[in-house]
């Protein structure tokens, strides 16, 4: 099944590795410096141009991407459950 993350963005569910808050996981130091690290490769796509909510870290043919979206990571999480 596909998790529709925002517009015309979706991501396989079996790809996604974990749904992340941005708020609370990027006070942390490793997880700035992933994330940064993830825009410099450009492995990191922005889906929208609101203010971000979730980060979704998923790997598809041994390739990571991290998609920054607007939705809350609980309504991401119920998406995902909703087909389990």
């Amino acid at each position: 099944m596909y998790i529709h993350l925002v517009g015309e963005t979706t991501v396989r569910d079996c790809d996604i590795i974990g749904i992340f808050d941005i708020e609370n996981t990027s006070v942390g130091k490793i997880t700035r410096e992933y994330l940064s690290a993830s825009e410099k490769r450009k492995a990191a796509v922005n889906v929208s141009y609101d203010m971000p909510k979730s980060f979704v870290v998923s790997t598809r043919d041994g390739r990571e991407r991290i998609f920054i979206s607007p939705i809350a990571p609980a309504t991401l999480i119920k998406r995902c459950n909703k087909y389990f």
